[in-house]
């Protein structure tokens, strides 16, 4: 027999407003206590010094966890200029100044040129991996290296207000960008320094402040009937592909990881009638629950990720 999982099995994201000062890590750490929950992950992660949109997984819902990761991302933020910071935030040491200050006028001819597809060289300090260690372990341990540039996408950036020594943004972007690196590459391009003053994520798709309830809430509701009401389904990770609800007879196929064909014209129907692409991915239901996550061969469904709820 196995070892017994300690807490519950609770199932579905929690989304979370991280509050400052904690990691990413610490913050699901305690939804996770607060929930009693066997397993838990988070969907994008957040510096301390950052706030705002956590999704966190809990039980099966981390098997959807990719799904979420992939996705667009909004932050708002404040570069502060003149510095040049260690971190490329508030939490390093000044390593460089300037007595420049950007115009609003030319801030907002250069925006144009950080939109799309960009060429982009990650903080010293992040959790990119170099020769199979964390990038900000070998900066803390004073050790010279390199970070390979990357390409990475931001789809809108826009200027929310100017002073003489910080300007404030909303962006869109995709997975792996970093404000941090932006607000650096943006001051140098104005000639001057700069580094983030204040980080908050406001959306992470399909999730939005507005879906967040704050840790201190959390807490106050532990123990509670009310708890679980905050829970939404995993289904909500997957709302960009299709679905497909299944007779008892496919559903014990697929949670025991095998095939079903759909051979007769009614089923191959039915199928086709679902919007599921072949070759492509759709999610499976039984009963009004998530079954599987599955892969469109032919008139064949094939699951790679089975949940156990």
């Amino acid at each position: 027999m196995g070892r017994r999982k300690k807490g519950n099995p609770v199932h579905g994201w929690v989304i979370l407003d991280k509050p400052l000062e904690l990691t990413s890590t610490q913050a699901m750490a305690k939804v996770r206590r607060i929930f009693n929950a066997q397993k838990a992950g988070h969907a994008g992660t957040l510096d301390p010094l950052a706030s705002g949109v956590l999704p966190i997984a809990l039980g099966e819902g981390t098997k959807t966890i990719p799904y979420i990761q992939d996705g667009m991302k909004t932050y708002s933020f404040t570069v502060r200029w003149g510095e040049q910071r260690s971190t490329d935030d508030s939490e390093g040491e000044v390593i460089a100044s300037s007595d420049v200050r950007p115009a609003l006028a030319d801030i907002e001819a250069a925006l144009p040129q950080y939109i799309g597809e960009i060429e982009q060289v990650p903080p010293k300090f992040s959790a990119i991996k170099i020769d199979g260690e964390r990038a900000y372990d070998l900066a803390r341990g004073g050790e010279d290296f390199e970070i390979r540039s990357r390409i990475v996408y931001i789809e809108t950036l826009e200027i929310l207000s100017h002073d003489e020594n910080s300007a404030s943004f909303t962006m869109t972007c995709g997975k792996g960008t970093y404000v941090r690196s932006l607000a650096r590459d943006l001051a140098l391009q104005l000639g001057t320094y700069g580094y983030v003053a204040a980080l908050r994520r406001t959306e992470v798709w399909p999730f939005s402040e507005n879906d967040a309830i704050s840790l201190a809430k959390l807490e106050e509701m532990a123990n509670s009937a009310a708890l679980t009401e905050l829970l939404l389904p995993l289904s909500t990770a997957l709302d960009d592909i299709p679905a497909l609800a299944v007779k008892e007879g496919e559903a014990a196929k697929l949670r025991n990881g095998n095939e079903v064909a759909f051979v007769s014209k009614p089923d191959f129907d039915r199928l086709n009638k679902s919007g599921i692409e072949n070759e492509g991915e759709a999610l499976v239901t039984y009963q009004g629950k998530e079954l599987a996550l599955v892969y469109r061969q032919g008139p064949t469904l094939k699951p790679f990720r089975v949940f156990n709820i």
